[in-house]
């Protein structure tokens, strides 16, 4: 008995920590969903006395407003350039998971399937460029893209660096998902007289389904979310991607936090949308697919 106790204290623990780090998880997006169906630019849903109390206090903080209205997102597609904005970041994330995934999938099974000079070091390469943070690589990618290329301020530019900064990690997740993948196959539709097209696209690219959809999912999102580089190319509002767009809406002479909220909970439904379509082939990809190397 005693040792039933004990254990049941433990697991009352472990819950009562869980449940803690959930709420502290969960509670700056109730206060983003919250100020967002709150109607106004306020980040306060409730005024704080001169001499508050706990209760005041508590008010004060809870994300829970007086009135639930869905004024801030009618305001933000109809009278802001919002939906031109998520069309921009559309049109740039779909075309850097087209670019990514194409190019990903071809390096990684050259380096899965080929011996060649280099291939080890070429692998060594990718892995060092993801040590390096996004920000040492703003100068040279401005240099070069703007510089050397004339990119700047168009979706081209963006494209091809969104796809080349996603492309080492996803030539890593899917070399390791090839490696998974008996060679046998292969020989096999090599002696029926398969070429080496047909084979990749007709035999692996669909066993290795669950690690495209991961690679996918990354290259999309590195499309979608990111501002750096965007901010940074990017000089016409009616260019502008979705994360550049909601940075306008909060800046140094307005501070429109309901459109804000509004527009970051509308940026995140295609994301979850398509977490919640490729579920059944994430967790299989991440897996499989970092069992070699």
């Amino acid at each position: 008995m005693s040792a039933r106790k004990s254990e049941r204290k433990v697991h009352l623990l472990l819950h009562a920590f869980l449940i803690v780090f959930t709420l502290l998880a969960t509670y700056p997006i109730l206060w983003v969903i919250s100020v967002a169906f709150s109607g106004t630019q306020n980040l306060a849903f409730a005024d704080v006395p001169a001499d508050p109390g706990v209760l005041d206090r508590l008010r004060a903080v809870l994300p829970w407003p007086a009135e639930w209205s869905l004024a801030n997102f009618r305001d933000v597609l109809t009278e802001q350039p919002f939906l031109t904005w998520i069309v921009n970041s559309a049109i740039v994330a779909a075309a850097t998971t087209v670019v990514g995934v194409f190019l990903a999938c071809t390096a990684a099974y050259a380096f899965s399937r080929f011996s060649f000079p280099g291939r080890r070091a070429g692998m060594m390469a990718f892995l060092v460029s993801q040590m390096f943070p996004g920000t040492l690589l703003l100068v040279p990618l401005y240099i070069i893209v703007v510089g050397w290329l004339g990119l700047g301020n168009s979706y081209l530019g963006l494209i091809l660096v969104y796809a080349v900064t996603a492309i080492p990690f996803c030539v890593w997740m899917l070399k390791g998902y090839f490696d998974t993948i008996p060679i046998e196959i292969e020989e096999s539709a090599i002696m029926d007289g398969a070429s080496r097209q047909t084979i990749f696209f007709r035999i692996i690219l669909p066993l290795a389904k669950p690690a495209v959809a991961v690679t996918a999912l990354f290259s999309f999102m590195t499309g979608w979310n990111e501002f750096i580089l965007a901010a940074t190319f990017l000089e016409e509002e009616v260019k502008y991607t979705a994360p550049v767009g909601l940075k306008f809406f909060v800046g140094g002479f307005s501070s429109l936090w309901g459109y804000f909220a509004a527009g970051s909970i509308i940026v995140s439904v295609p994301v979850v949308a398509l977490f919640l379509f490729l579920q059944k082939y994430l967790v299989s990809g991440l897996t499989a697919g970092g069992v070699k190397g």
